[in-house]
């Protein structure tokens, strides 16, 4: 009898090691509500999302932020930012992007949904000394809020080259401008030829643009099609500087009729020390027909042997658990 129980503990525990080596996934959303466009990235041995409130424009007063250790499990950093920190900023709080530069944080977001160059409104500047806020006003006017070369001043992303230099890369309306910031991020240094924002288009842009560096290439990213509808996705080229020219590869995550549908506005994630790369993306469920129901969803990114980046999968699955090496 006692080498029989002395068995079936031997299995138990070895029932419940195999148990544990089984790899966690986030599932798809990675965290609950209404929430778009979202910007991934890395603070503190943390991945962290800044995503769009998704709801009525008068509703989107403010923004949250999450944060994870491993992908799985996430912390909810509320209202790090609202309108009641912008006094210029009334509705429409869209796309934040973050970057930290020495010991503070500077978050870049649009507001107002400005239709023409009289409305106050356009990419703003926010400032914290945490990843979680609070955050206030930088420069207490927007950077941008003028419509340059056809571009709605929206969906901002800021892209820092191996030179130290930091672009601001954005635009809605079909139309994409790259523009060298100052190092203060109060303002713009022109291009040799005395331009300040240059347009790099590519065929068949929309709007949220995205860039990133792999083996020396600049890979530049963006959405087609209406965020509102079945067609929206993300498309994506590759070039030898951040300003181009941009040539059109072809498309790498867009809607799938048994999972989801609007998969697009997206940001990309490197993990420190890794050739690991996740794409964090938002989409509509099937059963969801409002604009605004949108949820925040992350798969991995691959590549193929000449750099090409691999079609995506939309899964309900996500991502496996991955903490950050230290």
């Amino acid at each position: 009898m006692k080498q029989l129980m002395f068995s079936f503990l031997l299995l138990a525990l070895a029932f419940r090691g195999s148990a544990q080596q089984v790899p966690q996934y986030s599932g798809n959303p990675v965290f609950p509500g209404w929430y778009a466009d979202p910007e991934g990235t890395i603070f503190q041995q943390q991945y962290w999302i800044y995503p769009t409130y998704s709801d009525a424009y008068a509703r989107q007063v403010f923004f949250d932020a999450f944060s994870s250790p491993d992908l799985i499990n996430w912390t909810k950093h509320a209202r790090i930012l609202d309108t009641s920190a912008v006094r210029w900023a009334r509705y429409a709080m869209w796309a934040p992007a973050i970057i930290q530069k020495g010991k503070q944080y500077f978050l870049f977001f649009g507001a107002n949904d400005i239709q023409s160059d009289q409305e106050t409104g356009g990419i703003g500047v926010a400032v914290a000394d945490d990843p979680a806020g609070p955050y206030r006003d930088y420069l207490g006017k927007p950077l941008v809020d003028k419509f340059y070369n056809g571009a709605q001043p929206i969906d901002q992303f800021v892209f820092q080259d191996k030179d130290g230099q930091y672009y601001l890369i954005y635009g809605g309306w079909k139309h994409c401008n790259i523009a060298r910031l100052k190092a203060d991020f109060s303002g713009f240094i022109p291009f040799k030829d005395g331009t300040v924002f240059r347009e790099i288009t590519p065929d068949k842009y929309v709007e949220g643009p995205c860039m990133f560096m792999r083996n020396g290439k600049y890979y530049f990213m963006w959405s087609e099609g209406g965020w509102t509808g079945p067609d929206y996705c993300v498309a994506y080229a590759i070039a030898d500087n951040p300003a181009g020219p941009f040539t059109r590869i072809g498309k790498i995550l867009q809607s799938d009729p048994k999972v989801a549908k609007g998969a697009g506005h997206h940001s990309i994630i490197k993990v420190p020390k890794e050739d690991r790369w996740y794409i964090v993306y938002h989409r509509r469920p099937l059963t969801e027909t409002a604009a605004n129901s949108r949820e925040t969803c992350m798969e991995e990114l691959r590549f193929d042997e000449k750099g090409f980046i691999l079609p995506v999968t939309i899964t309900n699955t996500g991502v496996a658990a991955h903490p950050i090496k230290k």
